[in-house]
């Protein structure tokens, strides 16, 4: 009875957590007249591709969906690079302030983003680089920062330090040992906090708003998709449809990881 209990539990949450992705994906499929209907129905009577043409056709579509991946590649691969040598130093070196550094890196995980908002407005100000990809990247970086040192901190911990010792034993310099012992056991770990700060960038709003004023072509689609109407109103099957291509990026990617994805969270959890 309890196993019972259970599964009925986590079938209704599932359903209840995958509901409105399947309604929008179905929208986007259903002719204008069915998504207007009085009665809606669960199942596309007449599947059309005609929201996708209008979506992918419409001004700036592929401008802002180019942004996005920009933006957020480019966040997601500095994020990595920064936070592997961090949580290295943190996991395996000794150095003075190294306790008050991982205080602070917790205390940057667990503040609100959105109370930065009008700090780092000022900052894009005063430094001129409001409404720049630049500085979107560099604040989409300093989001997925923390997460991932914390979470590559706790991967590298769970690899016997052992191993890299008795590298240098063999003759291997610290860098190559780390490269050829540590790095390939990282694989998993890497990949999980680059998916998760991937949909993090990807799916941000709140900070393009602030910082994307004037020049509307450095938008994301996020944004993009917030205002995406024509000349009659909303169009909801090109929007769903839209919004359908914006999440096709982060599904195919966690499809790809899911089984390192799974590793490298339950490896970065042992510890830390």
């Amino acid at each position: 009875m309890r196993r019972v209990a259970l599964n009925t539990a986590a079938a209704v949450t599932f359903v209840v957590m995958i509901f409105p992705v399947y309604w929008m994906v179905i929208t986007a499929f259903k002719p204008t007249k069915d998504i207007q209907a009085e009665t809606p129905s669960l199942f596309p009577l007449s599947p059309t591709l005609q929201h996708f043409e209008t979506a992918m056709g419409a001004e700036g579509f592929w401008r802002f969906w180019a942004n996005s991946l920009l933006v957020t590649a480019g966040a997601v691969l500095l994020a990595l690079i920064v936070a592997l040598l961090a949580a290295f130093a943190v996991s395996r070196m000794r150095w003075r302030g190294k306790g008050p550094f991982i205080v602070a890196v917790f205390a940057a995980q667990m503040a609100p983003w959105e109370a930065l908002l009008v700090p780092m407005f000022i900052i894009a100000r005063d430094t001129d680089l409001l409404d720049s990809l630049l500085m979107l990247t560099g604040v989409y970086f300093m989001i997925t920062l923390p997460f991932t040192i914390v979470t590559l901190r706790g991967f590298l911990q769970a690899i016997p330090a052992d191993l890299e010792e008795a590298a240098l034993v063999d003759g291997c310099t610290r860098a190559v040992a780390f490269r050829r012992i540590v790095f390939p056991l990282l694989a998993p770990g890497l990949m999980a906090t680059s998916l998760f700060g991937f949909i993090t960038a990807w799916n941000e709003f709140a900070f393009v708003n602030v910082l994307i004023i004037k020049d509307q072509a450095n938008r994301t689609l996020p944004v993009w998709l917030s205002s995406f109407r024509d000349v009659f109103g909303t169009d909801w099957g090109a929007t769903m449809a839209a919004a359908t291509m914006f999440a096709l990026p982060a599904l195919v990617l966690f499809l790809f990881l899911q089984r390192r994805v799974g590793a490298g969270m339950t490896a970065g959890a042992v510890k830390g």
